[in-house]
């Protein structure tokens, strides 16, 4: 592409290659308006929220959401403070998270994450739902929810609906919480830690004591393989897998059987 120059021929003439005052004049004008109506959006009806669609979510805690979304009907789509409405939605105790979409000219539109209910807190005669975060979710009526292993929690552990778990309580529901998705061929009935050991102990009365936390999907995969026997199942009272590469059954502590997986549970 040739460039403009002189009459002489030897300088360029650049303030031929400058846009005209015309058409900067021109395009200031255009963003300015759009500046203009955007900014008259955010503050008018326009795009008033009229319908809050609530998605991934059971109707009942769906209809949570909406009740804590409640307050931001008749805003603007685009004057919404969306960390706001998320700190909202996620004070729902079932909701673990959520994003949010835009569905103009008046909907939002509000993705929820929920919670996934893993175990069942026992405290005398109270019960609460927790989570696979250590969440408490819900309280319960005694008895509700029984496919789900029972942690049993001392009187003076304080339990609090919405808030977390900590120390042993915690250890215990993380034991079971890979357990939603990958069962065991035997229940769980329930699950204990104390200290560094956890124990679950299974709906036969078999006692899986675990260990500590570390390797925990290893020890569950061997566990998986040794409890499809039917001689450890009707022959032992526990299936110790704390070392995972040597798992021992037995019926009492003076008689223990060394066992062996069915294949290797090395990643």
């Amino acid at each position: 592409m040739p460039f403009p120059r002189g009459a002489v021929g030897d300088r360029l003439e650049l303030g031929r290659l400058l846009p005209s005052g015309r058409s900067v004049l021109t395009g200031l004008l255009i963003l300015l308006t759009a500046l203009g109506l955007y900014a008259a959006a955010r503050t008018t009806s326009a795009f008033a929220i009229e319908t809050i669609s609530v998605e991934g979510a059971s109707p009942e805690v769906a209809a949570d959401v909406r009740k804590a979304l409640a307050a931001s009907g008749g805003e603007s789509l685009l004057g919404l403070d969306l960390p706001d409405l998320a700190r909202r939605a996620e004070d729902v105790p079932m909701v673990a998270a959520v994003s949010f979409d835009r569905a103009f000219p008046h909907t939002l539109r509000v993705g929820v994450v929920p919670e996934v209910p893993v175990a069942v807190l026992r405290q005398g005669s109270a019960s609460w739902l927790v989570a696979a975060s250590g969440r408490v979710v819900a309280t319960l009526e005694k008895g509700t929810r029984p496919a789900l292993p029972r942690v049993w929690l001392a009187r003076d552990v304080d339990v609090r609906l919405d808030e977390g778990l900590a120390g042993t309580q915690l250890r215990a529901v993380q034991a079971v919480a890979p357990l939603v998705r990958e069962p065991l061929p035997l229940g769980v009935r329930s699950a204990a830690a104390s200290g560094a050991e956890l124990t679950l102990t299974l709906r036969n009365g078999l006692e899986l004591r675990i260990g500590g936390p570390l390797d925990l999907p290893v020890k569950l995969e061997v566990a998986r393989r040794l409890l499809v026997r039917p001689e450890i199942v009707a022959d032992s009272n526990y299936l110790d897998v704390s070392v995972p590469d040597r798992p021992v059954a037995g019926s009492t502590l003076n008689s223990q059987v060394e066992v062996e997986a069915s294949t290797s549970t090395t990643p």
